[in-house]
């Protein structure tokens, strides 16, 4: 008698429906990332790359050299009082620009007049004793010429008037030294420039000995700016300096060198001067030189003890060859670019060409060697190229200008 077996239950529609959803999701991400993917590797149709290119441009670069820097006044002059004294006046307000010679103060002078005047009074007296002591000597020369006096006498009375003479002298001086103490009450701006903040009020007694003095003067128009580049950038520096001073034939401002002022973040540029001078050593402990240029600072947008980052232009590059930063790599043979050049089919191919790169300039890098202006560069889709693969251009872009630089 045959032995009938259990018949297994049918799987229910419910239970594959995951399985089949599962299996759909993988086979729809490997067509994606391995047939049907257009943006992340060859398309379908020809095995192209797709890319982006920009057309190497011919154009003058100017190549600069950044330091960091700190503004300094071309003029910082602390006023203080020449003398001892209560003060009695200030003619100045807080923030002004004065001119060298204005009036600022004034200091209680009834001291120094008093002494003044007696001081002319001693002299007076000395001088009259001068007057006198020079006419007995007179009559002393005519009796000596006579033998009715005695030599002796008369030579008494000559020393007698030189020593009313060094009086008179003394006398004079001290009148001076007291006229000045006099002018010295009147305290005046040593230079021109803009006042700060005061240190003492009227009525206060004041020293000449007071090291915090009265206010501060500093000249903001023009003013100056000090930075330091590395001592490898020396070299660059001084043939810059030469051809200048060559290329002046004599005229002044032809052997300065722009100079440009930027901000901290250097997204703003504050001025732009030329420069002075260099140090004449390199600091042993930091391995820098320092550099000082001169800016007219007219608006005054440059502050002393302001931090500012300081673009020295050492030359401009004429028919540069330029292309976007972004397209050129480091690999092991050195830098290199993609170009997309035309294949014998026509359509184009990635060929990698080793160049020799030059300065940066903002967004372009010059290409000394190994590129031609108006030939392609890829900017993007790098990642997925190698040698004579073939791409597809998806945007034709432009090499930037590079950053603008005065005349």
């Amino acid at each position: 008698m045959p032995v009938l077996m259990p018949t297994p239950p049918a799987k229910s529609p419910k239970r594959l429906l995951p399985v089949a959803a599962a299996v759909g999701i993988a086979l729809a991400l490997a067509w994606h990332f391995w047939g049907g993917g257009t943006s992340s590797g060859p398309d379908a149709a020809g095995g192209r790359a797709p890319v982006r290119v920009a057309v190497a441009r011919a154009q003058t670069v100017p190549h600069f050299l950044t330091g960091m820097g700190t503004v300094l006044p071309s003029s910082d002059v602390l006023v203080t009082s020449r003398v001892d004294g209560r003060l009695l006046r200030l003619h100045f307000a807080d923030g002004q620009r004065v001119a060298a010679g204005d009036l600022l103060a004034e200091v209680d002078p009834r001291p120094f007049q008093a002494s003044l005047e007696q001081a002319e009074g001693a002299l007076a007296r000395d001088q009259a004793l001068l007057d006198n002591a020079r006419k007995d000597l007179t009559r002393y020369a005519r009796l000596a010429g006579s033998d009715f006096i005695a030599g002796q006498q008369y030579e008494t009375q000559r020393a007698l008037v030189r020593q009313y003479e060094g009086t008179v002298l003394a006398g004079k001086a001290a009148v001076d030294a007291a006229r000045l103490q006099v002018e010295y009450s009147r305290i005046t701006a040593p230079v021109s420039g803009r006042l700060g903040l005061r240190v003492v009020d009227e009525g206060n007694m004041i020293k000449s000995s007071d090291s915090g003095g009265i206010v501060r003067i500093t000249e903001l128009s023009p003013c100056e700016v000090v930075f330091s580049l590395p001592e490898t950038r020396l070299p660059l520096v001084l043939a810059a300096l030469r051809e200048a001073a060559a290329h002046a034939e004599g005229a002044e401002g032809g052997k300065a060198l722009l100079v440009q002022a930027w901000d901290r973040e250097q997204k703003k540029l504050l001025a732009e001067g030329h420069l002075l001078t260099l140090d004449n050593q390199i600091d042993a402990a930091t391995g820098t030189v320092r550099l000082k240029a001169r800016f007219a600072n007219a608006d005054e947008s440059l502050y002393p003890n302001q931090f500012v980052n300081a673009r020295l232009l050492l030359r401009r590059v004429r028919d540069a060859v330029t292309v976007p930063s972004t397209a050129v790599q480091l690999g092991r043979r050195g830098f290199y670019v993609y170009v997309a050049a035309p294949d014998a089919g026509g359509g184009p191919v990635a060929s990698l060409r080793v160049v020799t790169p030059g300065l940066e300039a903002g967004e372009v890098t010059v290409i000394d060697q190994g590129l031609a202006a108006g030939e392609q560069v890829v900017t993007d889709g790098l990642d997925r190229l190698r040698d004579g693969l073939g791409v597809s251009i998806a945007a034709t872009l432009d090499t930037p200008a590079a950053e603008a630089a005065a005349p």
